[in-house]
């Protein structure tokens, strides 16, 4: 290819939102993605992401913001679930399953019951080409607040995740970092809408934490190495969807998920060459 065909996609104004809002979701969706799979909460992204359906909905037929509508919904998911794990002999996943599949029958419920002739594909995959500077301006503010929260207090939250008892025995505030986990998970997930969409976000908030815990043994390097997987998957799937003309969410995703599958491959092979030296 010549470079001015190369160099296409940076020529629309759209292609070049979907490059901004890539890197600004990648950082939060990246490091908040480490704590959920040293947590074991890879589960309660997808629950919250897919539960924010009726705020959404809701939102939208008492004419107030629908993010305002996706972290209200967000919130009472992740605190309901919180609650009933804690407080019932049910264990999490299940609790999760139970709200998950509750809070978005709700939503589409309310969906279908409505008259209207707007669809909500975008909220529900995302529309990453039709990014406007409102857009990225929410996206950017939600970004910054979680990113420097995580980046401050990733010790305790590290400790929290490996080990809850011993973080109350140190004297954490064990019950403030649980529900400021949720609550930021919950704005994570406000900022990726306009991005990935509910369904994909998913993949921004699992991949690449399981991709750096599988290549490397640090969870200091585990948060470096998820931001810059992430954001190299954004880019990179954005501008494979220009020439491939495919959505750029979906391509992200499967670009995230050939790069866990080589990571696995590699560690697997890494495992056996140890144990056949040993």
């Amino acid at each position: 290819m010549r470079m001015e065909t190369l160099l296409m996609p940076f020529q629309f104004g759209f292609m070049q939102n979907a490059f901004w809002i890539s890197m600004i979701v990648s950082v939060p969706t990246a490091l908040l993605s480490c704590f959920l799979v040293l947590k074991g909460w890879a589960l309660m992204g997808d629950a919250i992401s897919h539960a924010v359906l009726p705020g959404i909905v809701l939102a939208y037929i008492l004419g107030f913001p629908l993010i305002l509508g996706a972290f209200a919904a967000g919130m009472v998911t992740a605190l309901a679930t919180g609650y009933l794990s804690e407080n019932s002999r049910v264990k999490q996943d299940t609790v999760m399953g139970v709200v998950f599949s509750g809070m978005f029958g709700l939503g589409l419920v309310i969906y279908v019951s409505i008259h209207t002739n707007i669809h909500l594909d975008h909220i529900l995959f995302g529309n990453m080409l039709g990014v406007g500077l409102q857009d990225l301006w929410t996206a950017g503010l939600i970004s910054v607040f979680v990113a420097a929260a995580l980046l401050l207090k990733w010790k305790d939250l590290m400790l929290h995740a490996f080990d809850p008892v011993q973080a109350r025995a140190s004297g954490l505030p064990v019950g403030l970092l649980h529900y400021g986990l949720l609550t930021i998970l919950s704005l994570t997930i406000v900022a990726t809408l306009s991005a990935t969409g509910l369904i994909l976000a998913v993949g921004l908030l699992i991949a690449p934490g399981a991709i750096a815990f599988l290549l490397v043994r640090s969870f200091g390097k585990m948060l470096a190495v998820s931001v810059m997987v992430c954001m190299l998957s954004m880019l990179g799937g954005t501008y494979l969807s220009f020439f491939l003309d495919s959505a750029p969410a979906p391509t992200i995703i499967l670009i995230l998920t050939a790069i866990f599958l080589f990571a696995f491959v590699r560690r697997m092979f890494k495992v056996r060459r140890a144990s056949a030296t040993v």
